[in-house]
């Protein structure tokens, strides 16, 4: 997804990352044994913190990741750019940020965009290092870059792109023009990671239910793990059968884990923070739940309830967990997570 501010859906939802009533009567965070992913996007984490936030946990000042950490979350999602405007989301400050999810003692996800900013369905710029380059060495630069990003980070999941649904790096990697060039550099960023860290998971990623299969058909003979699907109600349904449904029937096409990639769902629709809404009307809600604190944390644990139903799922990750309102870019003020 593309964000410009740093609220839009504001997630203070750690707490459905532990256990439900329905797992067992405890807030203690699951079993080290429990694999299923309980990811969160954090990646204007270090931007928000250079603004000297402080974030709080029931009134004392904590760590985010270790606020996260005890509530359950297994896996943090971090954004990484090729060569960004500014240092934010580029290779040195994802680095730092993989190394404090490390000693937090949680996964690293990396999702690499494979350009300077934001990817998504509607954007996949080239990274401008790489414009003017052939496909044969634009195909050897995503292969060296690859292999570069894994050797510095060493990533316990590589998401090759963001919410590609038709391809990447374009025009070279689009999917309706030039399918065999993207499955050609989605290949050799594969078998980049495949060969510098065999033990690396990766994931292709797909933005929404209605077209997933399709792309999926078309990724079928890359090597790779998961399937990374985006769901979010205002732009892919409120039907959470139609989630599980896809969820159910991807993982059996393709005999892969499917992970919910990105989610999120809004704790208010109040106009506070000096800016537009994503959500902001009650027809973008899902009428079971409401834009309240409670409201959030049941769609949270209702989805994850329905995805433990599938034998395909693998997890979800909210995406804006650390997400602040902010009257202007330098002010510096105190919010609580």
């Amino acid at each position: 997804m593309k964000k410009y501010v740093l609220l839009g859906i504001l997630a203070l939802a750690a707490f459905a990352f532990s256990c439900s009533k329905d797992d067992k009567e405890t807030t203690e965070p699951p079993a080290a044994t429990d694999d299923f992913l309980r990811g969160a996007d954090v990646s204007f984490l270090p931007e928000i913190e250079s603004a000297g936030t402080i974030y709080y946990n029931n009134g004392a000042a904590e760590d985010v990741l270790t606020t996260l950490k005890n509530a359950g979350c297994n896996a943090i999602r971090i954004r990484l750019w090729k060569d960004p405007a500014t240092p934010h989301s580029g290779l040195a400050e994802v680095k730092a940020l993989a190394q404090r999810v490390k000693a937090a003692g949680m996964k690293v996800w990396l999702t690499v965009h494979y350009s300077d900013t934001w990817a998504d369905p509607g954007n996949q710029t080239t990274p401008a290092a790489w414009q003017s380059l052939s496909f044969a060495n634009l195909k050897t630069e995503v292969a060296a870059y690859t292999t570069s990003v894994i050797n510095e980070i060493h990533p316990d999941i590589y998401q090759i792109g963001n919410e590609t649904n038709d391809g990447f790096l374009w025009p070279q990697g689009k999917i309706t023009t030039n399918e065999a060039q993207y499955l050609e550099l989605v290949t050799a960023a594969s078998a980049a990671i495949r060969t510098a860290a065999p033990e690396t998971k990766i994931m292709l990623h797909f933005a929404g239910m209605e077209g997933a299969d399709w792309f999926f058909n078309k990724v079928s003979n890359i090597d790779y793990d998961y399937i990374g699907l985006s769901y979010y109600p205002v732009w892919h349904g409120k039907n959470l059968t139609t989630v599980k449904n896809t969820v159910d029937a991807l993982g059996a096409a393709y005999n892969k884990k499917v992970i919910i990639a990105e989610t999120a769902y809004p704790f208010t629709l109040g106009w506070d923070d000096y800016t537009d809404n994503i959500v902001g009307l009650d027809s973008q809600l899902i009428p079971a739940f409401s834009a309240t604190p409670e409201g959030q944390k049941s769609y949270l644990t209702t989805l994850r309830a329905v995805l433990k139903t599938s034998t395909s799922s693998y997890g979800f990750c909210y995406w804006g967990t650390e997400w602040l309102a902010f009257e202007r870019a330098d002010c510096n003020r105190r919010f609580k997570f």
